[in-house]
This record gives structure tokens, sequence and C-alpha cells, in this order.
């Protein structure tokens, strides 16, 4: 961010002058005075607070800018350059999905606000009497130039306009196409002449802003600039700063700069369920200087959902509150369906945000829970950041195409077409996904999406029982819970072209009629069957298809379940009643052989 807009060195004048005590009284009076001027001008004819709702249908892009965010590799500036991007982070979040009516004022400082530490904005660099200096907002401006370039690409009525007083070659100054920006009394400010909605986003290296249009209305268009305020010449030299220049004695001189040590790179862990193929990637990954968040203590508290080892963590951190409300939302809800679901997905949304606190500005690096990945990234929480994602289920989009397919092919079944994800969460997370750096997960389907991304760790394999000897006894397991995205209905008629007797394993969810006509076993050992059968359309968690496994016992299941292909494991098309009773046929053949 530049605050040095009210001077501009002409020809013939020095470079540089070194700022003095004096010099630096003077400009804060100005700066008083500025801001004082501004502020009583804006309370009388300002432009308003553009809002996020009122016009629908603007998806189309009419302009872009897209500029990396890493501009300075000196390790001394490194937490410069960590600050830039956070105060990028927080400006971004004030700015994306803001709507600009046609022929609406947006005004920079009006919909970002000041940027004061209580606001969460830290330490970057900004201009100040020709030097590079830390302060509090420090490296806005990259986001000014860009809303400026964005604006010039729109054909907007350029408002308010401000040069940098100083140019960095190849940078946006040296285009005369930068806006630099001082709270409050050096402004950005541009009217489009159709409705125009921002979309302002950091992936990890870059930051993105664009302006999206009505279908049909987004032809690049010639702005109009006659109104814009941008008094001289931008000065042709460099900017010092005190990693660069010699000027010891300087009252602006940060002692110690050049030869402060690179900031070591901080982690934060915020997982959600203890999966034990989680943990050991976690514990294998993280280093002394890394955090860690979990929704509660599982380890002192004796919960073993959420029993994550601190140990060996700088900090940790939990959500208790939030995750007493996730339980008792639950237990409201039931176990499955829609309901369900729904209470899930806003429980996850609070302690997303309960966690959230621990991705302080120096934070580089987030490996997070899918449950909280969208929320995190709708919230511009993860920009900025390399990304890894621990991955318990397929993606959302994944999920919805496979049970609107099942759901198509058995409209009797209600509950394939029961919960949909809103769309915007659903966008969200197939957005983040695609900005993430690596997948964890054990989960095969899952791993197969995405390519070299992914980091496929091996499901845990419990200690085997020994499974029952003796002759076939024309029994199959089921693990269920009885839905028709787990295969009840596939097992269903199974077991009555077959004849079997069906032990099912999970919670009744399809009726208590579902199982008419099927004859049916006593809950409980499941060693004692021909085989474990879970033909689902959608599975996160294969538990008891690997103890069975570890147990000898045959699996039929389908590639939902997530598990490597493996003796004794049958894979067969989800949902499919034909490629079951022909599966289940064999293994009861080869049993009497």
């Amino acid at each position: 961010m530049s605050v040095e807009t009210e001077r501009y060195v002409g020809p013939g004048e020095p470079s540089w002058t070194r700022p003095t005590r004096l010099s630096g009284a003077v400009y804060a009076a100005k700066v008083v005075a500025f801001r004082a001027r501004r502020a009583l001008v804006n309370a009388t004819s300002g432009p308003p607070r553009l809002c996020r709702a009122g016009l629908e249908g603007l998806d189309e892009v009419a302009a872009e800018s897209r500029t990396p965010l890493w501009s300075d590799e000196a390790r001394a500036e490194r937490a410069f350059q960590l600050g830039k991007i956070h105060n990028l982070r927080v400006a971004c979040r004030a700015l994306d999905g803001v709507v600009i009516p046609a022929g609406a004022v947006f005004s920079f400082w009006r919909q970002v606000g000041p940027p004061f530490a209580s606001r969460g904005f830290v330490r970057g660099r900004m201009l100040q009497e020709g030097c590079m200096v830390a302060a509090v907002g420090g490296g806005l401006c990259q986001l000014s130039n860009a809303l400026y370039e964005a604006a010039l690409q729109a054909g907007c009525r350029i408002v308010e306009r401000h040069p940098h007083s100083r140019i960095v070659p190849g940078s946006a100054a040296a285009r005369g196409r930068d806006a630099t920006v001082a709270w409050n009394y050096v402004d950005l400010r541009f009217a489009p002449d159709r409705a125009l909605r921002i979309s302002a986003r950091l992936d990890r290296d870059s930051l993105a802003i664009r302006f999206l249009g009505a279908a049909g209305d987004t032809a690049p268009r010639r702005p109009d600039t006659r109104r814009a305020f941008a008094p001289g010449a931008a000065a042709p030299f460099l900017p010092r700063s005190c990693g660069t220049c010699e000027e010891t004695d300087c009252h602006l001189h940060e002692p110690g700069r050049g030869k402060a040590a690179r900031p070591a790179r901080v982690q934060a862990f915020l997982v959600d369920e203890a999966w034990p193929e989680l943990r050991a990637y976690v514990q294998a990954t993280r280093q002394s200087q890394d955090r860690l968040g979990r929704p509660l203590d599982g380890e002192r508290l004796g919960v073993g959902r959420y029993d994550w080892n601190a140990q060996g963590f700088d900090r940790a951190a939990s959500a208790p509150l939030a995750a007493l409300g996730r339980s008792l939302a639950l237990r409201g809800a039931g176990r499955s369906g829609a309901a369900a679901r729904r209470a899930e997905l806003a429980s996850a949304e609070r302690v997303a945000g309960a966690l959230a606190r621990l991705l302080t500005f120096d934070v580089d690096a987030v490996t997070v829970a899918q449950s909280y990945l969208p929320f995190l990234w709708r919230d511009g929480r993860l920009g900025g950041r390399e990304v890894s994602v621990l991955m318990t289920r397929l993606p959302m989009a994944e999920i919805q195409v496979r049970l609107d397919a099942a759901a198509a092919s058995r409209p009797e079944c209600a509950t394939l077409a029961d919960f949909r994800a809103p769309s915007w969460l659903v966008q969200a997370e197939t957005e983040a996904l695609a900005a993430s750096a690596r997948i964890i997960t054990p989960h095969a389907a899952v791993a197969a999406l995405f390519g070299e991304r992914a980091v496929k760790t091996a499901w845990e394999i419990p200690p085997g029982r020994p499974r029952a000897a003796g002759e076939p006894r024309g029994r199959i397991a089921f693990p269920g819970p009885t839905a028709a995205r787990k295969g009840a209905y596939a097992v269903r008629d199974a077991a009555i072209a077959l004849d079997l007797e069906v032990a099912p394993l999970g919670s009744e969810l399809e009726g208590a009629d579902f199982w008419r006509g099927v004859r049916l076993a006593p809950h409980g050992d499941w060693t004692a069957v021909d085989a474990v059968v879970q033909p689902a359309i959608v599975e996160h968690q294969p538990r008891r298809l690997l103890a069975a496994l570890a147990a000898g016992a045959p699996v039929i299941a389908t590639e939902a379940c997530g598990l490597d292909p493996r003796p004794g494991l049958i894979l067969i098309p989800p949902d499919d009643s034909d490629a079951l009773i022909a599966a289940l046929r064999d293994i009861l053949a080869q049993r009497t052989l």
C-alpha cells in the first residue's frame, strides 16, 4: 500500500532524499489533515457501501486480472510477504461477491474498510517518503492495481485513481495501469455502465480478480477516464527499503534487516475424525513449528472419534462448544437421512469457523479435513496457502452424480433423492479441490480421481478373527445400514433369488418391512457366513469389509467402497442384482467342492 500520493518528483529533482524525523512529522500531519478532509466529504457525498445481493445471472467473465503473490524472494522480506498475502486475503473476503449495479460508484475503501490490526490486518510493506516501510495493511496496492486493470478492461468510468510515486520496472506502474490507495484519502473509484459482480480470490501463488456480467453483455468497452484524478507523473526510480539501502542512521531504519533468518514454514492441520490412516500421515509429516486444530481434545477426554496426538506440535486448539453443538444436532436429526446430512454440514461449518483462528498470517500451508474445506474456501481462509486435503469420501459433485443415476434407475426409492447439498457448497468444494496441492486418502476410488496429486495411504487392517469353518450355511452378511446407497436393494434381490439368510449388521433405514420375504439371521457374529456383501453406490469407510477380509471371509463389494484389489475381494458394479447373484453362486459353488 502506498500513501505518498500528494508529492510528485519533477524533472531535475533528486531521485531520493533521506527521510528525517522532521519530514516524518510533516508527513504524519498531512495524513491526518487529508484523512479528516476525506472523512468529511464521504460523510456528505460519499458513495454507498455495495452489497452481495440484488442481481442474478452475473456469471460471464467481463474482465480479469491475475498477478503473482510472491514479489520478493529475499529471506529478510518473507515475513512481510506473508503479511501482504494475509492482508490481500482479508480484503478479498470483503470484496468477493460484491455486486456493482450499472452506473453505481465502487469505492475501494468503502468496501474494504479501514486496514487496522483490530480488523485482522497485519504488517506488510508500504511506500512512505520514498521508502518501503513496514506498516499494518501494507501490500493492498496489489489489489487496487488489479481492480483498476479489470475496470479498464470492462470499460468502467474511472472516477478517482492515483498513480504510485515510484516505479518498479515491469510493474503495473511502469505501464501506467496502477492505482495506489491509502486509507482513507487516496481511493480508487470507478463506475460500470452495466451490472458487474466482483470475484476476488487468492490461489496458491496468485491474486485473481474477475468482473462477471450478464451473458451477452461482456464485450470490452473503452474506459472513460475523463474524470480520473491522477496528477503528475510517477518518478522513474525505485523505492528503497531497509533490506537494500545502507542509510542505517535514518529514523525509518529497521535494525537487523538483511540479517534476519528466514522464518520457518508453518503448517496448520485442521482435522476432524481420527481415521488411523490419516493420523499416521499427520504424525509423519508434521514439524515442531506446526499447529493442530481438532473439534475436541479426544486424547484427554477419551473420545476415540477425535483421538489426535497433539505431542510434537507447537500449538494445539479445539472447538468444544462447536463440537458439542454438532453432537446434539446429529442426535436430534437421527443417525441418517436428509436431516442428519443437513445437521452434519451446519455443524462442520461451525467447527471450521472456530478452528480458523489458527490460520494466522504466518501459516503458509494448511492440511484440512474435507468436511471443513468448502467453508474455509468460501470464506477466503485458504487463499495464498498450499492446501492439502484429508479426504474421507468422494467429492460432493461426484456423489450426487452417482445418486442421480441410481435414483433414475430406482425411482421407487426415496432415499436416493432425499438430499442434495446446496449448489454453492458443491461449487466451493469443487474449486477448493482443484486448487489443492495434494489429496490424502486411503480410499482407492477417491485417489483415482486426482491422479498424481493423490497421496494414497494404506487402509489399516484390523487384527483377523478366525472365520468359522464348516459346511456352507446359505448365509450372507450385509454391513449396511439398510439404505439404497449402500446396495441394500441388490442384497434383498439376491437373497430372495438364492434363498439366502441375511445377517444385517447396520441400522434399518428403508422401513420396517424392507426385508419382507427374506430369512434374517440375528445381528451378531458375521464370521459364520458364506460372504460379506456390500454392492454400494457410495461407501466412505469400509471398516467391516476390511475386518472380513482379515478374517478370511469372501467379500463382494464395489469400487465405491474404496478397497484395492486383493485376494478374497470380488468387485461388481454398484447396486447390480444380477452381478451380485452371479458372484454369490460362484462362492457357494466353491464351498461345496
